[in-house]
C-alpha cells in the first residue's frame, strides 16, 4: 500500500545481476508513476485510474504484466513467472495467479498473508484504527476517495520499520501516494485455479511472525491453514522488519532466488510431527478432581477438608471454608472452533488441578480472542468470569490470583491499570507483554501491559512471571521491556526461568527445568494468596 516500484530497485538490481528478468510494477491509483518494462519505474509517467481504481484494476495490471512476458492469453507461453507481492499486493498477486495459472510457476507472499476467496483486503489491514475510515465508506455504499498515506513517523503502524535506513524512511515517506478506497473494499474473488500453483512465504521475523509461529498456529487446528502444510509450500525467514525490499534487498533476493529454485522450510500438519506444544502434558502430578463448567468457566475444587502446603506433604495444615482462587486464562489468537478448546488442554487444565491440589480454588476461562481485533472482547468475557468466580460462596472473593499465558498477556493491561483490592497476584508464563508490530494496534491501544504498568498512579499487585529461555526475540523484547518498567516502579516482581525452554514448552524441552519453575511459579502465586 501507499508505494510504487522503487521500493523494489534495489531487490531488482541484485536479481538482474544474478541473471533473472524482473519486472516492478505499480499500481494505479493517484499519483503513482507507471512502471517502466525494467527493473526501474518510469517516473515521467503516471499511471491511470487515480481514486476510482479498485482491486480489480490492480488485478488486471499484473495479468497484463504477466502477458507481456508470456504472450496474450490462450498462447504458448509456457509456466516461468513467479510472482512476488508484499503486504497488499499479494491480493493482486493472488488474482492474477488465479487467473493465469498456467503461467505462473510460483506465488511469493513478503510478509503478508495468503488471501481467502470473498474477503477484502481491508480485513488485512493491520492497524485497526485504520480499518474504521474504509469501513464506514464501505457502510455508506462508497468506494471511491482514497486513504491518505503515512506521515514519517507512522510507518509503524503499518509494520516494523526494523533496519530500514532513515534515508530510505524519507524516500518512502516523500514517494508515498494514496491508496483507493476501492482497492481495500472490494473482496477478492478466486476460482480456485491458484490454489494448486506452488507457493511461498517470507516471514520478517522482526515484524512479530516466524516459522514456529505459524507452525504452532496450524497445529492449533484452523482449517484455514492447513493449506499451508502442502507439498508445494514452504518458507523464509528474514531478521527484519516488515520491508525487507529497502532493509536488506541481498538478502531478499535470495531468498526470492531461492524460492523460485523450490527450496524453504515446509510446515508439517497437526500431529504430524509428534504431539503439538499445547497438547504436550502438565509436567508435574495432578490429582483427579472433578472439573464444574459454567459456561466458559471451569472449577477444580480442593478436596472437602484439603490441606495446604507443598505437594505430597505430610501433617500440613487443615483448610475449610471458602477458599482463594487462581484464575488461568489462556493464549492465543486461537481459530474459532478449535478442537480440543483451550479449557481442555493439558497445560491449562493441569495448572488449575495442581493449584487445586495445593489448596486454592483452580479456575480456568475460556475466551473469544480469534483474532488480535478481540483483544477488547476476550477482556471482557474475562472480567465477566472473574465476577462469577468471585461471586461463588466456596471461593474467598478477597483473595483472588489471575494467571495468564502467551498472547493472554495484554490482557494484563486493565488489571495492572486499575487493580482492585481483592487482586493479590498477577501471574503470567512465557507471555507477550507488549503488541507485537504486526499486531497494527495504536500507540495508545488499552492492551499494553508496559505502558500500563509504566504510567500507574499506583503501586502494582505483585507479579510472578514465568520466563522462557529460548523465548522468540520479538516477545522477549516485550518481557525485557516489562521488566525494565517494573524495575522503575520498584514493583514487587517474581521472576521464574526455564533457561533452556521454548515458549509453551514442548517435547524437546527439559523437564526437570520445567517441573521446578511450575511448581516455584504456583508456590509464589498461592504464598501471596496466603494458601
Amino acid at each position: 500500500m501507499f508505494t510504487d516500484a522503487h521500493v523494489w530497485e534495489g531487490t531488482a538490481r541484485r536479481l538482474t545481476a544474478a541473471g533473472a528478468q524482473v519486472r516492478a510494477v505499480t499500481l494505479a491509483g493517484p499519483g503513482r508513476p507507471r512502471a517502466g518494462d525494467g527493473p526501474e519505474p518510469d517516473a515521467g509517467a503516471h499511471a491511470e485510474g487515480e481514486a476510482e481504481a479498485d482491486l480489480e484494476t490492480h488485478i488486471e495490471e499484473v495479468c497484463a504484466a504477466i502477458d507481456a512476458v508470456t504472450g496474450a492469453p490462450g498462447g504458448t507461453g509456457g509456466p516461468g513467472i513467479v510472482l512476488v507481492g508484499h503486504d497488499y499486493g499479494v491480493h493482486p498477486v493472488l488474482g492474477a495467479a488465479d487467473r493465469r495459472a498456467e503461467r505462473v510457476a510460483r506465488i511469493v507472499c513478503v510478509d503478508a498473508g495468503l488471501p481467502q476467496d470473498g474477503v477484502p483486503p481491508l480485513a488485512a489491514v493491520p492497524d485497526q484504527s485504520v480499518r474504521a475510515l474504509p469501513a464506514e465508506e464501505a457502510a455508506a455504499g462508497t468506494t471511491a476517495g482514497a486513504l491518505p498515506p503515512p506521515g514519517r513517523e507512522e510507518w509503524t503502524r503499518w509494520g516494523s520499520t526494523e533496519g530500514v535506513s532513515e534515508e530510505a524512511l524519507d524516500r518512502l515517506t516523500a514517494r508515498a501516494a494514496p491508496q483507493p478506497l476501492g482497492t481495500l473494499l472490494r473482496p477478492l474473488r478466486l476460482s480456485g485455479a491458484a490454489a494448486a500453483v506452488p507457493t511461498t512465504g517470507v516471514l520478517c521475523t522482526a515484524n512479530g511472525v516466524g516459522i514456529d509461529m505459524v507452525q504452532r498456529l496450524v497445529d492449533l487446528g484452523d482449517p484455514a491453514l492447513r493449506a499451508l502444510t502442502g507439498p508445494g509450500v514452504t518458507f523464509f525467514e528474514l531478521p527484519t522488519g516488515h520491508w525487507p525490499m529497502l532493509s536488506c534487498p541481498e538478502d531478499l533476493a535470495g531468498v526470492l532466488l531461492r524460492a523460485a529454485a523450490g527450496e524453504g522450510h515446509r510446515l508439517t500438519p497437526p500431529g504430524a510431527s509428534g504431539t503439538p506444544a499445547h497438547l504436550h502434558p502438565f509436567p508435574l502430578p495432578v490429582p483427579e478432581l472433578p472439573r464444574e463448567r459454567r459456561g466458559n468457566v471451569d472449577y477444580y475444587f480442593p478436596r472437602p477438608g484439603g490441606t495446604k502446603g507443598i505437594e505430597g506433604a505430610e501433617g500440613a495444615e487443615r483448610v475449610d471454608g471458602p477458599r482463594p482462587a487462581v484464575v488461568f486464562v489462556h493464549g492465543g489468537p486461537v481459530p474459532a472452533g478449535a478442537e480440543p478448546s483451550p479449557r481442555d488442554w493439558p497445560v491449562l487444565a493441569g495448572h488449575a488441578r495442581y493449584a487445586a491440589g495445593q489448596g486454592a480454588v483452580g479456575v480456568t476461562v475460556e475466551h473469544r480472542l480469534h483474532d488480535v481485533a478481540d483483544y477488547p472482547r476476550a477482556a471482557g468475557d474475562v472480567a465477566a468470569a472473574v465476577d462469577l468466580v468471585r461471586a461463588d460462596p466456596r471461593v474467598d472473593g478477597d483473595r483472588i490470583a489471575l494467571w495468564f499465558f502467551s498472547g493472554g498477556g495484554p490482557l494484563l493491561a486493565d488489571w495492572l491499570a486499575k487493580p482492585p483490592a481483592w487482586l493479590r497476584c498477577l501471574a503470567a508464563a512465557y507471555p507477550v507483554l507488549a503488541p507485537l508490530p504486526n499486531w497494527g494496534m495504536s500507540a495508545d491501544s488499552r492492551f499494553h501491559p508496559v505502558r500500563a504498568l509504566a504510567d500507574a498512579g499506583h503501586a502494582p499487585p505483585p507479579l510472578v512471571l514465568l520466563r522462557v529461555g529460548l523465548e522468540s526475540p520479538e516477545i522477549a523484547a516485550t518481557v525485557s521491556g516489562f521488566l525494565a518498567a517494573a524495575g522503575e516502579r520498584e514493583a514487587e516482581v517474581r521472576v521464574v526461568d526455564v533457561p533452556h525452554g521454548h515458549h509453551g514448552g514442548g517435547p524437546g524441552d527439559p523437564e526437570e527445568e520445567w517441573r521446578g519453575a511450575v511448581r516455584e511459579a504456583v508456590r509464589a502465586v498461592l504464598d501471596r494468596l496466603d494458601a
